[in-house]
């Protein structure tokens, strides 16, 4: 029996819900909620994984950021199968290799880049006097 795979990212917080109150029960409900759509379309639940994805930091830097996903699989439709085994099947009466499996794969939302401990990301707390600096600015900084 041959399968196809869909991957989806893993929701990283749960929905606001009346009723729900723990952060755990939101997380829950919304998981469970994706799980209940995706076996709605016919996908079985495989596993969760955590993989590494290279992205770019940066003008020229990569940093590696590990996303969440879970994979499911349904049985390959039968239609699609025969047309498979028809494109692959050798003439000479071989065995045909098998086919590998057709994985679809939905848009991740990207993480932000790990920041260094103690490293300053914010603009400086004083104002700078400069060309395009109001009157008053110049008046405080001259004094």
């Amino acid at each position: 029996m041959q399968f196809e795979y869909k991957v989806v990212p893993a929701p990283t917080r749960g929905k606001k819900i009346r009723g729900l109150k723990s952060p755990a029960d939101r997380f829950a409900n919304t998981l469970s909620e994706l799980m209940n759509e995706m076996a709605a379309e016919g996908w079985e639940y495989q596993r969760a994984d955590t993989l590494p994805s290279e992205e770019r930091a940066g003008l020229t830097g990569k940093s590696t950021v590990f996303q969440n996903v879970l994979v499911f699989r349904r049985a390959a439709a039968e239609a699609a199968r025969s047309t498979d085994a028809a494109e692959v099947a050798p003439e000479d009466g071989a065995k045909a290799p098998l086919a590998s499996p057709r994985v679809e794969f939905e848009r991740v939302e990207r993480t932000p880049a790990p920041r260094l401990p103690g490293a300053s990301h914010e603009a400086p707390k004083h104002k700078v006097p400069g060309p395009a600096a109001s009157r008053d600015n110049r008046d405080v900084a001259a004094e």
